[in-house]
Protein backbone atom coordinates (compact mmCIF):
# COMPACT_ATOMS: atom_id res chain seq x y z
CA UNK A 1 0.00 0.00 0.00
CA UNK A 2 1.39 3.70 -0.87
CA UNK A 3 2.37 6.02 1.91
CA UNK A 4 0.07 8.91 1.30
CA UNK A 5 1.51 12.91 2.27
CA UNK A 6 0.04 15.88 3.08
CA UNK A 7 1.80 19.11 3.91
CA UNK A 8 1.84 22.58 5.88
CA UNK A 9 3.50 25.34 5.89
CA UNK A 10 3.28 28.15 8.67
CA UNK A 11 4.35 31.80 9.17
CA UNK A 12 4.04 33.64 11.88
CA UNK A 13 2.61 33.75 15.12
CA UNK A 14 -0.55 31.81 16.21
CA UNK A 15 -3.09 34.92 15.97
CA UNK A 16 -1.62 36.86 13.62
CA UNK A 17 -0.15 33.98 11.33
CA UNK A 18 -0.95 32.43 8.21
CA UNK A 19 -0.62 28.84 6.42
CA UNK A 20 -1.13 26.90 3.75
CA UNK A 21 -1.98 23.06 3.64
CA UNK A 22 -1.48 20.74 0.67
CA UNK A 23 -2.32 17.15 -0.65
CA UNK A 24 0.76 15.53 -1.93
CA UNK A 25 -1.35 14.27 -4.98
CA UNK A 26 -1.72 18.15 -5.85
CA UNK A 27 -5.65 17.43 -5.58
CA UNK A 28 -6.02 20.21 -3.32
CA UNK A 29 -4.18 23.28 -1.01
CA UNK A 30 -5.82 25.92 0.85
CA UNK A 31 -5.23 28.50 3.16
CA UNK A 32 -5.14 28.42 6.43
CA UNK A 33 -5.28 30.66 9.63
CA UNK A 34 -6.15 31.71 13.52
CA UNK A 35 -9.63 32.79 12.51
CA UNK A 36 -10.77 29.92 10.00
CA UNK A 37 -9.61 27.60 12.76
CA UNK A 38 -11.04 29.25 16.38
CA UNK A 39 -13.65 31.95 14.61
CA UNK A 40 -15.85 31.78 11.12
CA UNK A 41 -12.65 33.01 9.28
CA UNK A 42 -11.85 32.57 5.03
CA UNK A 43 -9.73 29.12 4.86
CA UNK A 44 -9.94 25.65 5.85
CA UNK A 45 -8.82 23.88 9.40
CA UNK A 46 -7.09 20.71 10.40
CA UNK A 47 -10.04 19.67 11.74
CA UNK A 48 -11.91 20.28 8.19
CA UNK A 49 -9.69 18.22 6.33
CA UNK A 50 -9.90 15.51 9.09
CA UNK A 51 -13.82 15.49 8.83
CA UNK A 52 -13.42 15.01 4.96
CA UNK A 53 -10.99 11.94 5.40
CA UNK A 54 -13.71 10.38 7.71
CA UNK A 55 -16.63 11.14 5.60
CA UNK A 56 -14.79 9.89 2.87
CA UNK A 57 -13.41 6.49 4.80
CA UNK A 58 -16.34 5.45 6.70
CA UNK A 59 -18.78 6.19 2.66
CA UNK A 60 -16.28 3.25 1.33
CA UNK A 61 -16.28 1.32 4.21
CA UNK A 62 -20.06 1.37 4.49
CA UNK A 63 -20.06 0.62 0.93
CA UNK A 64 -17.81 -1.97 1.14
CA UNK A 65 -19.61 -3.69 4.37
CA UNK A 66 -23.23 -3.51 2.31
CA UNK A 67 -21.67 -5.02 -0.90
CA UNK A 68 -20.00 -7.87 1.07
CA UNK A 69 -23.76 -8.30 2.59
CA UNK A 70 -25.11 -8.74 -0.46
CA UNK A 71 -26.29 -5.14 -0.86
CA UNK A 72 -24.96 -3.05 -3.57
CA UNK A 73 -25.38 0.54 -2.69
CA UNK A 74 -26.83 2.81 -5.55
CA UNK A 75 -25.18 6.16 -3.42
CA UNK A 76 -23.79 6.41 0.37
CA UNK A 77 -23.52 10.26 1.45
CA UNK A 78 -21.86 11.38 4.49
CA UNK A 79 -21.27 14.51 6.75
CA UNK A 80 -18.83 14.58 9.27
CA UNK A 81 -18.98 17.32 11.96
CA UNK A 82 -15.78 17.84 14.19
CA UNK A 83 -15.91 19.21 16.97
CA UNK A 84 -12.72 20.89 18.77
CA UNK A 85 -12.46 21.69 22.18
CA UNK A 86 -10.75 23.15 24.83
CA UNK A 87 -10.52 21.07 27.99
CA UNK A 88 -8.34 21.22 31.07
CA UNK A 89 -5.37 19.71 28.59
CA UNK A 90 -5.58 22.01 26.02
CA UNK A 91 -7.38 21.67 22.41
CA UNK A 92 -8.41 18.40 21.57
CA UNK A 93 -11.00 16.68 19.08
CA UNK A 94 -13.74 15.49 21.63
CA UNK A 95 -16.37 14.06 19.17
CA UNK A 96 -17.68 13.30 15.49
CA UNK A 97 -20.68 13.36 14.53
CA UNK A 98 -20.77 11.24 11.33
CA UNK A 99 -24.37 11.87 9.34
CA UNK A 100 -25.04 9.32 6.85
CA UNK A 101 -27.84 8.73 4.08
CA UNK A 102 -27.71 6.07 1.70
CA UNK A 103 -29.89 4.22 -1.13
CA UNK A 104 -29.71 0.63 -0.67
CA UNK A 105 -32.50 -1.33 -2.35
CA UNK A 106 -33.87 -4.32 -0.91
CA UNK A 107 -31.98 -3.78 2.71
CA UNK A 108 -34.19 -3.44 5.83
CA UNK A 109 -33.16 -0.66 8.50
CA UNK A 110 -31.82 -2.96 11.14
CA UNK A 111 -29.84 -4.81 8.72
CA UNK A 112 -28.52 -1.40 7.35
CA UNK A 113 -27.93 -0.21 10.90
CA UNK A 114 -26.05 -3.60 11.80
CA UNK A 115 -23.79 -3.16 8.57
CA UNK A 116 -23.30 0.90 9.60
CA UNK A 117 -22.08 0.47 13.11
CA UNK A 118 -19.72 -2.35 11.67
CA UNK A 119 -18.56 -0.06 9.07
CA UNK A 120 -17.61 2.43 11.71
CA UNK A 121 -15.88 -0.18 13.55
CA UNK A 122 -13.62 -1.27 10.78
CA UNK A 123 -13.07 2.36 8.73
CA UNK A 124 -9.59 2.83 8.95
CA UNK A 125 -10.31 6.89 9.60
CA UNK A 126 -12.80 5.73 12.89
CA UNK A 127 -9.85 3.76 14.02
CA UNK A 128 -7.43 6.96 14.04
CA UNK A 129 -9.77 8.90 16.03
CA UNK A 130 -9.68 6.45 18.94
CA UNK A 131 -9.24 9.61 21.48
CA UNK A 132 -12.54 10.98 20.17
CA UNK A 133 -16.28 9.88 20.74
CA UNK A 134 -17.55 8.83 17.35
CA UNK A 135 -21.70 9.40 17.31
CA UNK A 136 -23.31 7.70 13.75
CA UNK A 137 -26.49 8.53 12.32
CA UNK A 138 -27.17 6.39 9.47
CA UNK A 139 -30.45 6.93 7.35
CA UNK A 140 -31.95 4.53 4.59
CA UNK A 141 -32.97 6.14 1.79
Amino acid sequence: MPARTASAVWEGDLKSGKGTMRFGSGAFEGQFSFASRFEEGTGTNPEELAGAAHAGCFSMAFSNELSKAGFVPTRVETTAKVHLEKGEGGFAISHIDLDCQANVPGIDNPKFQEVAAAAKKGCPISKLFTGAQINLTAKLA
